[in-house]
């Protein structure tokens, strides 16, 4: 069968303009970090946004590998534009991320195999073990910026100055950098992260 009959051509196509979306709305919520001064959570943010550029890279790669250069693929799919304050879009984009991780991406991979194309659903694999951290990290982030334990924990955390180097153990960051000053938004984050398959 000829690739650009396939479904997963389609769904290839799908995922690099939904993975262009997502990095693009995470670097508007980025923005919306820094403007609340928050700039190690804005830098997470624009990671996870780079991250997503370079999955819809692969995608768009396969699309050239598989069918060469395409003037126009013809989709029908639905793609999220909420909006809202940090806390919301942290929620949106932790729901995005479980949705692509434990349904999208997984449906995509089994077509693709069904479909004898292995490498595909070994990438779509691997995209979706990616985006579940995601959403384990979005959960995280929305959950302390909402309850303010961004820079807060239980038990004594190295805090470290992403700007000078500054470090000190405590169950708090300071408010202002005893070295150089910098805000507490300049504090680097401590981010969960669950185990990824072998």
């Amino acid at each position: 069968m000829q690739f650009e009959k396939t479904e997963t051509f389609k769904n290839l196509a799908r995922s690099f303009a939904g993975e262009c979306q997502a990095g693009m709305r995470y670097q508007m919520l980025a923005k919306l970090a820094m403007n609340e001064k928050l700039k190690t959570l804005s830098d997470a943010l624009r990671t996870i946004a780079k991250n997503e550029t370079l999955h819809a890279t692969q995608f768009f790669n396969k699309i050239q590998e598989k069918a060469g250069s395409c003037d126009n693929i013809e989709f029908d799919a639905g793609y999220p534009f909420h909006a809202g304050t940090l806390v919301e879009g942290l929620k949106f984009a932790e729901r995005d991320e479980k949705d692509e991780s434990e349904d999208i991406y997984p449906t995509f991979a089994q077509t693709a195999q069904k479909e004898g194309f292995n490498d595909i659903a070994a990438l779509y694999r691997m995209v979706a073990d990616v985006e579940r951290q995601h959403k384990i990290i979005f959960n995280y982030l929305a959950n302390a910026v909402k309850s303010g334990t961004l820079y807060k924990s239980d038990k004594p955390l190295l805090w470290i100055c992403s700007e000078c180097g500054y470090m000190h153990v405590a169950n708090e960051a300071w408010k202002i950098c005893p070295l150089c000053k910098a805000e507490q938004g300049y504090v680097e984050l401590h981010l969960p992260f669950e185990g990824v398959r072998e």
